[in-house]
């Protein structure tokens, strides 16, 4: 665990029953998501251990090789078109050394949520479908499907019942729609439960959109 990511533990109680492992996008830490927290509904639930990992920090080529905090180098504006497959896999194990250790603090994959915006989502995707146990859900929000031509075939038998919430802003001038649509459709045609949501937002939260994160967690964690 010497290489485990440094990281924000926030919990609702003393002895957190779930665990939400939820990675930030490029160029955030994981501070970006921790006021998130207290606007979320969890009435009713468990205690919950949220983990926000911060990305170790790289040259990003799209950004002319500017060091920030990154999952993945980002080599083209068209994000399926040249991907950082090496990085991203780097990165998966980075996010499965997290999933370890909520293990080894007692909580069983299937009480684990893997959360992700943007870059993050795209990591959620990366690691959720190749897991080799079922997960409590992946929560994937204002990303896409990377590697999308390897997951029929590197994805695990258990991932294919963990439920899937994808969502995404219609104006997100970041990662358009259409990719999110085409990640979405790619899922369901493998058999993934989606749980499909579009707002009036460019590539950020919304309200809405909050409202409607509290009340998936609740359906599968209740």
């Amino acid at each position: 665990m010497s290489d485990l990511l440094q990281n924000i533990e926030v919990c609702t109680s003393d002895k957190p029953e779930i665990a939400v492992i939820w990675l930030h996008g490029l160029g955030a830490d994981g501070n970006d998501f921790v006021p998130v927290v207290d606007e979320l509904d969890l009435a009713g639930l468990p205690g919950i251990r949220f983990v926000f990992p911060h990305a170790n920090t790289m040259p990003v080529s799209i950004n002319g090789g500017y060091v920030m905090r990154s999952w993945y180098d980002i080599v083209h504006t068209d994000l399926g078109r040249q991907e950082d497959e090496k990085g991203l896999r780097a990165a998966q194990l980075q996010v499965e050394a997290l999933i370890a250790r909520e293990k080894a603090r007692g909580i069983p994959a299937s009480r684990i949520v893997l959360a992700g915006f943007s870059q993050g989502c795209a990591m959620t995707l990366q690691t959720g479908l190749r897991h080799p146990e079922k997960l409590a859900g992946m929560m994937c929000l204002s990303g896409y499907l990377p590697l999308a031509d390897k997951v029929a075939a590197e994805r695990t038998e258990a991932s294919k019942q963990t439920p899937i919430f994808l969502v995404h802003g219609r104006m997100d001038p970041v990662i358009p729609v259409q990719r999110a649509i085409a990640s979405r459709d790619a899922l369901l045609a493998l058999g993934y439960q989606v749980e499909w949501h579009e707002y009036p937002m460019q590539h950020s939260l919304c309200q809405e959109e909050v409202v409607h994160i509290g009340a998936w967690l609740k359906k599968v964690l209740a």
